[in-house]
């Protein structure tokens, strides 16, 4: 990871949200890797998913090293879980332990992709109820949103957003950084481009104050009601969020009270075990196939 990290800081993002996509998806059970077969329809290409992931390398080049060394001992969940620490810290965040003992999926779940992982123009009762869902609170919610300050976020997702209720929620729109900062987001993003799709793809940072670093410049930006996406504003902006203002409004201003829940919250998220991996599951050879 350190490598991947120091040639480009934005990879430990991928692999941050590759963590969260497997966990949410049957718990944390290496099943995001899971390439297509003939006889096993992998997550990658579900909707929430499909152009959205990357890093898959990253973890193939781990995995492989692991296996010229120790082959058959370490699970690819648990090496996913490890490099999300361990992403999380090369670029400014906290460390935490990750307990070990995870065991690969021998099966994918690609409708379970669009029920569990909360999408960008969620409201917020909807996105609480897919965390409760988990077994994680309100404030690992909070919390765990806090990942986007190293984040990026594609045109498809913000678009509605920005030329929406972004005027709205800002509230320094009057200053010229406010205007200049939409007008930017408007030409990566332009309205016409929603027919043809040609912009879809085009990706900005989600913190645009420090974006490689992992800190909690994500929350000044939801106070400033600049959130790129909804489901982020809603967390400060939503008038039927009064627990989850107060929480942004306390990580804002308290960097080691966010690391702090941010490394429990991440335990807790790495700890969701689908039962029939853990009782029928593998250390694969390759995390992108099961073994044969």
């Amino acid at each position: 990871m350190e490598c991947a990290c120091l040639s480009d800081p934005r990879n430990a993002a991928l692999i941050l949200r590759l963590h969260f996509h497997d966990c949410f998806v049957q718990g944390c059970d290496g099943s995001v890797l899971l390439d297509d077969t003939v006889t096993l329809k992998g997550e990658k290409n579900a909707p929430n998913n499909k152009n959205a992931l990357k890093g898959f390398r990253i973890i193939d080049k781990i995995k492989n090293s692991i296996e010229s060394e120790c082959p058959g001992i370490v699970s690819c969940a648990d090496i996913l879980t490890i490099a999300a620490r361990d992403a999380v810290l090369l670029v400014g965040g906290p460390y935490w332990d990750v307990p070990l003992g995870r065991k690969d999926s021998r099966n994918a779940a690609y409708e379970l992709t669009d029920t569990n992982l909360p999408t960008a123009d969620e409201g917020l009762i909807s996105i609480i109820s897919k965390f409760i869902s988990q077994g994680l609170s309100v404030t690992d919610m909070v919390a765990l949103s806090g990942a986007h300050t190293i984040g990026k976020a594609r045109c498809v997702n913000f678009r509605k957003r920005i030329y929406g209720d972004f005027k709205m929620t800002s509230t320094s729109m009057i200053s010229p950084i406010s205007s200049s900062y939409l007008s930017e987001l408007k030409s990566l993003c332009p309205p016409i481009d929603q027919i043809n799709g040609s912009s879809d793809n085009n990706e900005t940072s989600m913190d645009n104050i420090t974006p490689d670093l992992f800190d909690n410049s994500y929350y000044h930006v939801l106070l400033k009601g600049e959130g790129l996406i909804n489901s982020d504003q809603e967390l400060y902006s939503s008038f039927l969020g009064i627990q989850t203002k107060k929480i942004v409004e306390k990580y804002a201003a308290n960097t080691i009270a966010f690391f702090e829940q941010f490394a429990q919250s991440m335990v807790k998220m790495g700890n969701i075990t689908n039962p029939e991996t853990y009782v029928n599951g593998e250390i694969r050879k390759s995390c992108r196939f099961v073994n044969t």
